[in-house]
């Protein structure tokens, strides 16, 4: 099970990357918008975690992206600020306010594997 970990703040993405390897899933990490979709094309990842708020292109425009080239794979958005009010981010199977207790991500990992 691989997860693309896409997020510009690298201490996000080292918590991410720790937890969740700890918990036996493959993980790769993107710090822009770029990167995220080169990886989402090269590495197929199984599950993508998006930040919102990205340097070059916005979380929005990569879910948009990312469910045009594949729309079956499960896209997590996690991002510090709310957003669910914003019709565009319920394209995503799931949405997570950023927090330093794993929990909620991982439970949501593991509903959206069994689906």
């Amino acid at each position: 099970m691989k997860i693309l970990i896409v997020d510009d703040d690298q201490h996000i993405q080292r918590l991410y990357k720790e937890e969740l390897e700890e918990e036996g899933y493959e993980t790769v990490v993107a710090s822009t918008g770029k990167d995220a979709l080169k990886l989402f094309e090269t590495e197929n990842p199984d599950i993508v975690t998006l930040d919102i708020l990205m340097p070059d292109i916005d979380g929005i425009s990569l879910l948009r992206m990312m469910k045009e080239q594949r729309p079956k794979t499960p896209i997590i958005m996690s991002t510090a600020y709310d957003y669910r009010d914003d019709f565009a981010v319920w394209a995503s199977e799931a949405y997570i306010v950023k927090s330093a207790d794993m929990d909620e991500l991982k439970r949501t990992i593991k509903k959206l594997i069994k689906e």
